[in-house]
């Protein structure tokens, strides 16, 4: 599905390209609008941060960027093959999956992302609700078409994760650990999550949507009260703020990369890395599903990315759907 730019992501595509000056003219002569309709969006970007230098007869010249995601649907600069041809970012929406899953319905191209710079009713696992303050963190939907049965789509949200560990090792040589299925955890605490709903028949998955949310620049204060699980962002594990920009390209690039391995390979390789950032390997867990909860240790994963868990009296249980809620210390296992 084509999509046509807005004026002002076309003009800040030509002032990206540019090596000096861009004329009016030529900008009007482009997008085939007048110098008033490129003077409105000139001062758009600038209310969103774009150091534009405007020259009576030189015409505009881009001298700096901010930390805004809107960079990434004029000129994301990343390579890719398969991820991020279409790149939409939204001021505010309901939910990045909610509106991915509508272009999904209507054809969208494999690859298409949806990022928010706020969400105001971001979904988190099992219906719970992924706190999106604005301008702070990483949210984004990715729309994948993979030719395979609906009972390996588990297999995504695996590398989906792995990729993400990979990139805040990369950028922020932090060292991340993963919580089953999905949940990203820095210091013991969460940081990252990913959501994944498909649209499938019984033997084909139409499209799926993998929702990522990275917690970045959140300070103690703008986390909920009532989580159920510890969390934290990068900027309170590092110290510091960090920049949005240049993560959110390494990860649609890695994850690009990751999906292509997936296909190519299969899942053990993915599950080969997921094992080594898992946060628990050989520990007594407790896990809410949704037929009550289960406790046992972990014994690893199946070929599908299902849990495997020792229940105490032997018996071997694969889980495919569920929540780990408490990890124990050995001398406090059942």
């Amino acid at each position: 599905m084509a999509k046509r730019q807005p004026q002002r992501e076309r003009i800040l595509a030509l002032l990206q390209g540019a090596e000096g000056f861009v004329s009016g003219e030529a900008i009007c002569r482009e997008l085939r609008i007048t110098r008033g309709a490129v003077w409105k969006q000139i001062r758009i970007l600038r209310d969103r941060g774009y150091s534009i230098e405007g020259i009576p007869s030189r015409g505009y010249r881009l001298r700096g960027v901010p930390d805004a995601l809107h960079v990434l649907a004029a000129d994301p600069g990343i390579r890719t093959d398969r991820i991020g041809g279409t790149i939409l970012v939204k001021d505010v929406t309901e939910s990045t999956n909610e509106d991915l899953w509508e272009l999904g319905r209507q054809g969208a191209d494999e690859g298409t992302v949806v990022i928010a710079e706020r969400q105001l009713a971001g979904k988190g696992r099992m219906g719970r609700r992924w706190a999106s303050p604005a301008n702070r963190n990483l949210y984004m939907s990715v729309l994948l078409r993979p030719h395979f049965a609906p009972a390996e789509a588990a297999v995504v949200t695996l590398m989906a994760g792995v990729v993400l560990c990979e990139t805040m090792q990369e950028v922020f040589h932090l060292r991340p650990r993963i919580k089953w299925p999905n949940d990203v955890l820095l210091e013991g605490m969460k940081t990252a999550g990913i959501l994944a709903e498909m649209q499938a028949e019984q033997e084909d998955i139409h499209f799926l949507v993998l929702g990522i949310g990275v917690n970045l620049n959140m300070s103690r204060s703008m986390f909920p009260r009532d989580l159920r699980y510890p969390a934290t962002s990068v900027r309170l594990a590092l110290g510091r703020p960090v920049e949005r920009l240049p993560f959110a390209k390494r990860l649609l690039e890695r994850l690009d990369r990751g999906y292509e391995r997936l296909l190519e390979d299969g899942s053990a390789p993915i599950l080969e890395a997921w094992e080594r950032y898992c946060a628990h390997p050989g520990e007594w867990l407790e896990v809410s599903t949704p037929g009550g909860s289960i406790r046992g240790r972990f014994r690893g994963l199946d070929p599908e990315g299902s849990m495997i868990l020792e229940e105490p009296s032997g018996r071997e249980e694969r889980i495919r759907a569920g929540d780990v809620v408490r990890v124990y210390r050995e001398e406090t296992a059942p």
